[in-house]
């Protein structure tokens, strides 16, 4: 028993692995205990036993392991985790219970594998027990057999699939254990209950005494379905309605559910495929020619045994198939026929869809040998062409089935009805749309009439079928001619059919929808149920209608009516108008009372006042009565005869327009023209034809026949009577503006001068738009439905209207041109041969010009020729299938699959042109086939299933483009998913792309639950990948396009017509509308069809386009006619339409990040890089590409229109829109600049100028909103832009110049300048002129820095020009290096190296030269030079120290600085102007003193300077800084600043009226910085001063505070404004709030608690609602100060460090809108203070984490991507963050293709440790001698001093140890006054002058006097350090030298590692200004007043006095 109590004590999970078998029982016990306890699925108690659940059911020892069945069951049914365990434990359960002898184990093993079903794993569960069934044990086959068997008979075959079971059943059935075959047999039951019949192909090789006894149990099973017993979790639903109707007893469900079952297995999917093409006798093809009838007979019979297999393997079957059809339809032995046609029918059986393509070539044969008598051949025939008809679609049959209704032989026209009716059942409504039923009801209604009555019934019967699926109304308006007798035999019929699949249930739909059509023909449909019977007795008996008339006239009208006195004749006339008017419309008798009309005289009638009343009648009646056709063939002949009499030719038009309103005008149209054409009065010809012109225009073009009087008019033309030509060439013009086109078709073979004729009117007519019509057919009419449509099908309604002027066209049938000897020669084996064969055809077709689609076995020999081995004749293939498809228009349809498929096969060629010519020819197909063809059947995946990266990055972008345009795709797009889910894993980048492109569109027609379904089987690594990727998609899914806007009548045609116009329609019955792209080319639909996304950039279609582009200026000249020319004429006519709507819109879509991707993929050369010497192809395509998502369509056309006044056009709207949309401007920037690029290599000065124009604009603008071009940006524009600099024009080089100035300002001068120095080798020598004297400007306006790589090297390169043979530029170089000279003095000599006496002698004659100039204003002299010039004059070049690397974010400073005038200074940041704006308005205590600051004292401090010609300035016009900021809120922040606290409250109080008011909050925007600023100094003073003061009350204090904090929420509240709060200055807001938090006084005053309370909630605001990327980086450097410093209060750094975890938790939701490069910059900078070893030797790990956890976080959001964003960091290499962050990403895995640098992974400091000692010595070593030669002496020390702060612990003893002691104290203070000059510099921001490096280097290299201006601005410096010198220019900040020390903001803020505060100086200022007020008064006396600018400094002070006091006064009065 001690061992017992050993594992007693043991927790459960661990007696349940213990070796001892009693220990485990137990375990399992406790274990059933725990499991049937736990309540929650998800409690964490379930994870400890998911290993265990396997050993559980494997246990060895029995009792245990049935004991561990019991407890595993338990744990299945109720943890949520077990689907984990799922292949496991099932696995064990088939190998290790089901071989147990107990009954009991194999049962729990049972409902275990049952419970897992349950919990949705059946799919794992069946695959196991699948391989249990190949155990050798019979015990473990037998179990698994009976599991599945259960799971079938509990589950169903829905969720149990059946395909695996049956395909493993009959090899069961074979075993020789009988146990197993007995269980086989069971389960053989249970299936057959399932899926019946679909049962019995698969076990028909089973032993026949089984299969006999399998027969006799299927019989004795009932015959209803069985129901699923047992359901998933997720079918609660379905489970809860199942136990309802159990417990009701009731089977409500039964039909449905019958349905559904029956439905849910298809036998043929059950069975495996069988090849049969290798099996066919070898030398078939011989036989099948042979003369024998026998041989023949046995190769047939071969082939049908073979063709007898159920479902066969897909293959080329083109050769078998020709060889079969050639039997049926030429071979005299009809048995032969018999067997083809078998044959036939068993391929189609066995190959379903894959049938397909041959359908078309085989279904005319058949028709055609219907003719045979002999019933046998009949039969084999129709199960032929049944079952090829399931292969394919009606709509693809349509025109082989309609080319044999007209057939003179009956048996024919009978066949091809009975096989219309059979085709017709399995049709559904949606599959028998109106376009396709209406010409079979056409046909078949000719038939109706047949004198055979066989084909008489078999039309009956077809339209009875047609009915009784469609359903009466539909149908009805085809039948509206017939007759009573024939229109019940027809519903007759319609009654007998049986639909297959639909009970009496299915098949009400259409029986109780006619009775409702019958019971009230009046309220439903008179005129469809009534109208005709009553036409139809009355139309014959001239009797009845004199009594109908009798009933409504008057008698003695009726009497008058043939009166032979005219007057009577009126009189009854008028009587009988009273008649009609008065009538009730419902008993107007419309035939009689016509009839009447026509009545002797009728229309003979020689009175015209007679004749105008009865034509006026006819009118009212049609309007009024309901007018049929009947009652129009009455009245039209008179009309005509009378419509061109002078008189009544007018009330003749107004009959025949009221007759159209009544019967429709393409019959009224019809039937008028030939009436018109079958007279000989010219007259009459001419106004028939005007009035329909008139006409059209009125009703529209819906529905127009053309065909219908297309001879007639041709006839017209050519008339001899001039007025009958003309209206004919008028009619014409109408018509071409509905159908394009197409239209000039008809008369190519006119003669010439009657073509130019009409191609003029054509050309009167382009850019007219079809007018909307104003009248419409009368929908009660009796064939209105016809042609107007109804409500649901106005898309068809259009299709058809399409496809109709496509039908016009007259097509020749070329298939007996296609002979057997051409097919032959195609095939040959000589490819000269094939080559003639193609050449051939192509004449054939180019000839024919528009072809019907019967085209022979053409489609089988091209299709060989597009895998030809020789590429020309592939591309030639691809051309004639180009031609094919504008000459065959909608019929291509039916060659989709037999030669479309087969394009999409060459897009895997590896030659780029013959994949270009496949892409172009799909793309011709697709126009007019639609995209529905395509995408059904397995073709499109079989394609995508191929492993070639060309043919799956082509195929998917086609997808892409495809996809979003359509409404509706086919369920079989579903068979693609999966190849596109491996192309998304595919080994070619370019395939990955593309199928993520695809993926969105894919979802949004499948969805995105079925794509992440279709997830389900792939591997767990690649599922995740792809999930996330499926995410990713979800966000960008398009939208579907909405259905097509209804258009009235004639407009919907008019686009259709348009979309056809360039020989192009799309069938009806397309439900996938895939013409939006076309219409957009033509611009016609577009408008009214939203149909295209408008992104969506619309492929350029086959050379067609292009052509029409050409043609567009004058469509008549050269090629451009017939199609192209209409395509042409149609796009100035779209544009009057869209112009109203279409421009209006944003004319750029700002996408946020899409710049930053397009930067990343230049990097990652997934495109190219923009860099050539002349602008190819592909570079224009890829900006299109680029520009298509962001430019709106229309502007991205007119940007790339080959007619430059299109460009100049495009470009005025740029420049209207520059200001509104400046920041989607920013956005595209990069395209933007791209395209200029391009045009400046066009050469036409217009465009050129107009682009200058606005370059000169944009950069202004970019100025203004502070933004920093990118390097991107910049080096694919300024490059292109330098070359224009050289042009011979001299107002464009001056415009270019202008151009490069303002780009210093938007780029970094230091970056231009190697860009100009590449300008200098130019050929030109203009350009290498204008070059040169920029590089001079640059260096004059920025000093020597600009000068990259070194000032040496470029100087070097500069001296080179000196000898140049262009005397421009022998000067230009000149005068740059004295340029150079005036800023470094005699040091240039050195710079420029070598040159020749004569250059030399050059230079030094230009110097002196420029010397004795200079000297007379020095000061003035820069400013004057360039005053248009705000360049920074810091030759230390903090400016450019890469600016554009800033966050060009700073749209917040845009506003402020619009105030500014042009003319200030572009990188002065607004912190620093408030100070200027508080000092101005504070008017506080002295008001006097600050009211001076508005005023420009340049004059006053100038004189300070001694005029020196190395100490060169600009002064920015501080006077223009000011002209504005006396605005209202500018002085109201100005005083929240003040030291009275009821002065801030009140101006508090105002700020936050504004802020609450949302309206008015936004004239703070622009202001927030500045009132951030003038708040924290509040809270500074509030702190440092109020709070210590005790005379002050406190409440006032704790109001205050309140008055703050409640603004700060206020603001922070308002997102648009919180976001405006720049970087510094968040910091500093932070920095006060946090020290308000740790100030224990306010703690211990009154409700002191609830200030703090208030200012945690303020800090949790300013972090979400401020801009992320400024938040994270200001605590970062209040951080980073914080461990600097230690002596604020220690809680503080902590409170930063909550701040900044808090931001971290923010980064999953932010990270998009961040801009890493920023944040990693500071975290570099932050860690070049703290490097790892000194962050850890902190008291606290907490920051070292805290900086852990965000890398951490960044890198798991970004992953390896992150590695992309230190492009602000210089020397990346030397960077421990950039090691860090290697680390971090390869340890999460993620590191893709990226290769570590092993150095960096041992972090930076070890990077300084491997620095050779040989290499440290060589620096110092060049060091130490620079400080030893006298000229370099002070440059070496500033590297010595930039060396040591570099490398901190490096040492320079072995260097000094040599050297005298003078040497090193003079090495020791040189590096002490740098390192004093850079503090001061550091400290006080705003400091003056600072000797320049050039002055210092200068001074100290002569050596001889140091002038004592120096002395006087180190002094000076030193005095500021102490806090002596407050002179009144700082208060001002006006002093001239002042900019030039002020570093940036972009260089405050990233430049350094510390980050000085923007306000710490700006405070310091504000107390100076405060304590000195008496030294202003002092300085301003001492001062000059002399605005001469060169007096010295003790010139007498009265001159000025009276101006300036005038001045003074002038200012308070303004205040007051």
């Amino acid at each position: 028993m001690g061992d017992d109590s050993e594992w007693m004590k043991l927790p459960t999970d661990q007696k349940c692995e213990h070796k001892v078998w009693k220990a485990r029982l137990n375990g399992y016990e406790e274990a059933l205990k725990l499991f049937q306890r736990i309540e929650d699925e998800k409690s964490p108690e379930w994870g400890k036993y998911l290993g265990l659940i396997k050993k559980f059911v494997t246990d060895s020892n029995a009792v245990a392991q049935l004991k561990g069945l019991e407890a595993a069951l338990a744990f299945i049914e109720n943890a949520h985790v077990a689907g984990k365990t799922t292949g496991e434990v099932v696995s064990g359960v088939v190998t290790k219970v089901f071989n147990q002898p107990k009954a009991r184990a194999k049962e729990l093993g049972t409902d275990i594998c049952l419970m897992y079903i349950e919990i949705e794993k059946a799919e794992v569960v069946q695959d196991e027990l699948l391989k249990g069934l190949d155990n050798k044990n019979p015990k473990i086959v037998v179990a698994c057999i009976e599991a599945l068997r259960k799971a079938l008979s509990e589950f169903g075959s829905k969720i149990v699939t059946l395909k695996p079971v049956v395909k493993v059943l009959s090899k069961q059935f074979e075993s020789r254990e009988k146990a197993v075959r007995d269980e086989a047999k069971l389960l053989a039951v249970e299936i057959y209950k399932w899926i019946r019949d679909a049962l019995r192909p698969p076990l028909q090789n089973i032993n026949s005494v089984q299969l006999k006894e399998l027969e006799e149990e299927w019989v004795k099973l009932p015959s209803s379905p069985p129901k699923q017993s047992r359901f998933l979790r997720s079918q609660q639903d379905m489970k809860a309605k199942f136990e309802q109707q159990q417990a009701q007893g009731a089977d409500q469900s039964d039909g449905e559910d019958d349905a559904d079952t029956v439905a849910a297995v298809d036998p043929y999917e059950l069975l495996e495929a069988v090849e049969i093409l290798s099996k066919m006798p070898k030398d078939f093809f011989e036989k099948i020619e042979a003369k024998k009838w026998q041989e023949r007979k046995e190769a047939l019979e071969a082939v049908e045994a073979l063709t007898k297999n159920p479902k066969l393997e897909n293959g080329d079957y083109g050769d078998l198939v020709r060889a079969l059809k050639k039997v049926v339809g030429k071979d005299a032995n009809v048995m032969l026929v018999s067997v083809a046609a078998k044959c036939l029918a068993g391929l189609a059986t066995g190959l379903r869809k894959k049938f397909g393509p041959y359908a078309g070539q085989v279904v005319p044969t058949i028709l055609e040998k219907f003719k045979e008598k002999k019933p046998q051949v009949v039969q084999a025939l129709q199960e032929a062409i049944d079952a090829i008809f399931l292969t394919t679609t009606l709509q693809n049959l349509s025109e082989d089935v309609l080319g044999v209704m007209d057939n003179k032989n009956p048996s024919i026209k009978q066949q091809a009805s009975l096989f219309l009716a059979r085709s017709f059942r399995h049709c559904t409504q949606a599959t028998l749309p109106k376009s396709v039923l209406k010409p079979f009801c056409a046909a078949l209604l000719k038939q109706v009439n047949d004198s055979a009555p066989e084909v008489r019934d078999a039309a009956f019967e077809a339209l009875g079928t047609a009915m009784k699926v469609v359903g009466e109304k539909a149908v009805n308006p085809f039948l509206t001619d017939l007759d009573k007798l024939k229109l019940d035999k027809i519903k007759e019929s319609a009654d007998k059919v049986e639909l297959p699949g639909k009970k009496s249930g299915g098949g009400g739909g259409g029986v109780d929808k006619k009775p409702a059509v019958k019971a009230p023909p009046a309220a439903e449909a008179p005129s469809k149920s009534s109208a005709p019977p009553r036409k139809a007795q009355t139309a014959t008996k001239p009797e009845v209608c004199e009594d109908l008339a009798a009933g409504v006239l008057p008698a003695s009208c009726l009497q008058q009516l043939d009166s032979s006195n005219w007057k009577e004749r009126l009189a009854s006339m008028e009587e009988f108008q009273r008649a009609v008017e008065t009538m009730d419309k419902a008993v107007m008798p419309c035939q009689a009372l016509v009839r009447m009309l026509a009545k002797k005289p009728g229309w003979k009638e020689t009175n015209f006042q007679v004749m105008q009343m009865k034509l006026h009648i006819v009118a009212l009646i049609a309007k009024r009565g309901q007018f049929s056709k009947t009652s129009a063939s009455v009245v039209l002949d008179g009309l005509v005869d009378k419509v061109g009499d002078i008189k009544c030719g007018g009330n003749a038009k107004e009959g025949l327009t009221a007759i159209g309103e009544a019967c429709s005008l393409p019959w009224t149209a019809e039937q008028v023209v030939s009436m018109a054409f079958a007279q000989k009065n010219p007259k009459n010809q001419a106004e028939t034809l005007n009035w329909l012109a008139n006409a059209m225009k009125e009703f529209g073009f819906a529905g127009i026949n053309v065909k219908g009087f297309i001879n007639n008019v041709k006839t017209a033309l050519g008339a001899t009577n001039p007025a009958v030509r003309t209206a004919a060439i008028t009619l014409l013009g109408v018509m071409y503006l509905y159908m394009g086109a197409p239209l000039r078709m008809f008369f190519e073979d006119e003669k010439p001068a009657l073509l130019s004729q009409i191609d003029s009117e054509f050309e009167k007519m382009q850019g007219q738009s079809p007018p909307a019509p104003i009248r419409f057919t009368k929908k009660a009419a009796a064939a209105a439905a016809e042609e107007d449509g109804d409500d649901g099908d106005e898309q068809e309604e259009d299709g058809g209207g399409g496809q109709d002027i496509m039908d016009l066209l007259p097509r020749t049938d070329i298939s007996d041109k296609i002979t057997s000897d051409l097919v032959s020669k195609i095939e040959d084996k000589n490819w000269k041969i094939r080559k003639e064969g193609l050449d051939e055809t192509a004449a054939i077709i180019s000839e024919a010009k528009f072809i019907t689609a019967n085209i022979g076995e053409l489609p089988l020999a091209l299709k060989g020729r597009l895998g030809d081995s020789n590429k020309i004749l592939v591309q030639q293939t691809l051309t004639i299938l180009q031609q094919l498809a504008t000459a065959m228009g909608p019929g291509l349809k039916q060659h989709v699959k037999a030669l479309g498929i087969p394009v999409i096969t060459v897009l895997g060629d590896s030659k780029p042109n013959v994949r270009a010519a496949a892409m172009t020819t799909l793309q011709a197909w697709v126009e007019h086939t639609g995209m529905k063809d395509w995408l059904e059947g397995e073709d499109l995946s079989e394609e995508l299933k191929r492993e070639n990266p060309f043919l799956r990055q082509e195929l998917l972008g086609w997808l892409a483009e495809k996809l979003p345009t359509l409404r509706t795709v086919p369920g079989d797009v579903m068979l693609c998913v999966p190849h596109l889910y491996t192309c998304l894993e595919d080994r070619n980048g370019d395939v990955r792309k593309k199928a993520q492109d695809a993926l969105p569109t894919f979802m949004m027609h499948l969805g995105y639950e079925k794509m992440v379904k279709a997830t389900g089987k792939l591997k767990p690594a690649s599922k995740d990948q792809v999930v996330a990727m499926l995410e990713k998609a979800r966000a960008v899914m398009p939208a579907k396009p909405a259905a097509p806007a209804k258009a009235a009548g004639a407009k919907g045609s008019a686009e259709t017509s348009r979309a056809a116009s360039a020989s192009r329609s799309q069938a009806a019955s397309d439900d996938v509308d895939s013409k939006p792209e076309v219409k957009k080319v033509r611009g016609g639909a577009a408008a009214k069809k939203p149909s295209s996304p408008p992104e969506e950039p619309v492929p350029p279609p086959p050379s067609k386009d292009k052509d029409s582009n050409a043609s567009k200026k004058n469509p008549s000249k050269g090629k451009a006619a017939g199609s192209q020319q209409g395509a042409a004429v149609k796009k100035p006519a779209a544009k009057n339409m869209k112009d109203e709507e279409d421009k209006s819109g944003p004319i750029f879509t700002f996408i946020p990040n899409a710049k930053e991707q397009r930067i990343k993929e230049e990097k990652q050369l997934k495109i190219l890089k923009w860099n050539f010497m002349t602008p190819r192809d592909e570079y224009v395509e890829q900006l299109k590409t680029q520009m298509s998502t962001c430019f709106a369509k229309w502007l991205q056309d007119e940007l790339f229109h080959f007619d430059f006044q299109r460009h100049v056009k495009a470009i005025g709207v740029m420049i209207e829109r520059l200001e509104s949309e400046s920041e989607a401007t920013i956005g595209c920037l990069d395209l933007i600049l791209k395209w200029f690029t391009l045009r400046f290599f066009d050469t036409n000065t217009t465009v050129l100028m107009k682009v200058l124009e606005y370059l000169k604009l944009l950069f202004a603008m970019l100025n203004r909103e502070d933004y920093h071009l990118t390097e991107y940006e910049a080096n694919s524009f300024a490059p292109y832009l330098i070359l224009k600099v050289g042009e011979s024009k001299d107002v464009v080089r001056k415009d270019v110049r202008a151009i490069l100035t303002m780009l210093c300002k938007v780029y970094p001068a230091s970056k231009v300048f190697p860009l100009l120095m590449d300008g200098t080798k130019s050929k030109n020598s203009k350009q290498r002129a204008e070059c040169l004297e920029e590089l001079g400007c640059l260096i004059e306006g920025y000093g020597m820095n600009v000068c990259q790589p070194t000032p040496a090297k470029s100087l070097k390169e500069i001296a080179v020009h000196i000898g140049d043979r262009d005397t421009s530029v022998r000067n230009a170089a000149l005068n740059t290096v004295v340029a150079v000279y005036n800023v470094c003095g005699d040091q240039v000599y050195k710079l420029i190296g070598n040159l020749s006496e004569k250059e030399m002698s050059m230079l030094e004659e230009r110097i002196k030269r420029s010397a004795k100039k200079t000297p007379a204003a020095p000061a003035k002299q820069s400013v004057t030079e360039r005053p248009q010039r705000e360049h920074p004059t810091n030759p230390n070049a903090t400016f450019t120290r890469k600016p554009s690397q800033e966050d060009p974010n700073k749209l917040n400073q845009a506003r402020q600085n619009a105030q500014i005038s042009e003319s200030s200074h572009p990188s002065i940041p607004k912190e620093f102007q408030l100070d200027l704006d508080m000092i101005e308005m504070d008017q506080s205590r002295v008001c006097e003193l600050p009211d001076l600051v508005q005023h420009k004292l340049d004059e006053l401090l100038e004189p300070i300077m001694i005029p020196e010609p190395k100490m060169r300035s600009v002064s920015p016009h501080f006077d223009d800084l000011h002209n504005s900021t006396a605005s209202t809120i500018n002085f109201v922040i100005s005083q929240v600043a003040s030291g009275d606290i009821n002065t801030s409250i009140q101006a508090l109080a105002q700020i936050d009226e504004v802020l609450r008011q949302e309206d008015k909050a936004e004239v703070m925007s622009g202001h927030i910085d500045q009132f951030l600023i003038a708040t924290f100094m509040q809270l500074r003073l509030i702190y440092s001063t109020h709070m210590a003061d005790d005379r002050l009350d406190k409440k006032d204090i704790i109001k205050l505070y309140s008055c703050i904090i409640g603004n700060m929420l206020s603001l922070f509240y308002m997102e648009a404004l919180a976001r405006e709060a720049s970087m510094g200055v968040l910091k500093d807001l932070m920095h006060g709030l946090i020290t308000l938090l740790l100030d224990g006084r306010v703690e211990d005053i009154e409700d002191g608690q609830q200030v703090i309370r208030s200012v945690n909630l303020l800090v949790t605001r300013v972090l979400e609602r401020s801009d992320q990327t400024n938040m994270i980086s200001a605590l970062l450097v209040l951080l980073q100060d914080s461990l600097v410093t230690t002596a604020g209060p220690p809680m503080f750094s902590e409170l930063v460090m909550k701040c900044l975890w808090r931001m971290i938790r923010f980064l999953p939701e932010t990270i998009n809108s961040i801009n890493l490069d920023r944040i990693l910059l500071d975290v570099h900078n932050f860690m070049k203070v703290f490097p790892k070893d000194k962050l850890k030797q902190l008291k606290s790990d907490v920051p070292h984490r805290t900086l852990k956890t965000l890398l951490h976080t960044l890198c798991k959001l970004t992953g390896a991507k992150i590695l992309d964003h230190l492009s602000m960091i210089e020397n990346r290499n030397e960077s421990e963050l950039e090691a860090h962050l290697r680390r971090v990403v390869k340890h999460s895995g993620n590191l893709s293709g990226l290769k570590s640098d092993r150095g960096n992974e041992k972090g930076c400091l070890r990077t300084e440790d491997r620095m050779s000692k040989a290499k440290v010595s060589d620096i110092l070593s060049e060091i130490f001698k620079k400080i030893g030669s006298k000229e370099n002496t002070k440059e070496g020390l500033t590297e010595l001093y930039e060396y040591k702060q570099k490398y901190s612990d490096a040492d320079l003893e072995p260097f000094l140890k040599n050297t005298s002691q003078f040497f090193q104290s003079y090495v020791e203070r040189g590096l002490r006054v740098i390192e004093s000059e850079r503090e001061g510099k550091a400290r006080i921001q705003t400091s003056a002058v600072i000797p320049q490096h050039g002055i210092d280097s200068s001074l100290s290299s002569n050596n001889e006097e140091l002038k004592p201006a120096v002395y006087y601005e180190r002094l000076k410096i030193l005095r500021q350090r102490q806090g002596l010198e407050n002179t009144a220019r700082q208060g001002v900040g006006g002093s001239e030298d002042e900019p030039q020390q002020r570093p940036p903001i972009s260089s405050l803020l990233s430049s350094k590692p510390s980050v000085a505060s923007s306000t710490d100086m700006l405070h310091s200022k504000l107390s100076q200004l405060k304590e000195s007020r008496e030294l202003y008064q002092q300085e301003h006396n001492a001062h000059s007043h002399s605005p001469t600018h060169t007096h010295t400094r003790s010139a007498s002070p009265a001159t000025n006095l009276d101006d300036l006091k005038k001045r003074l006064e002038r200012i308070k009065s303004n205040r007051q």
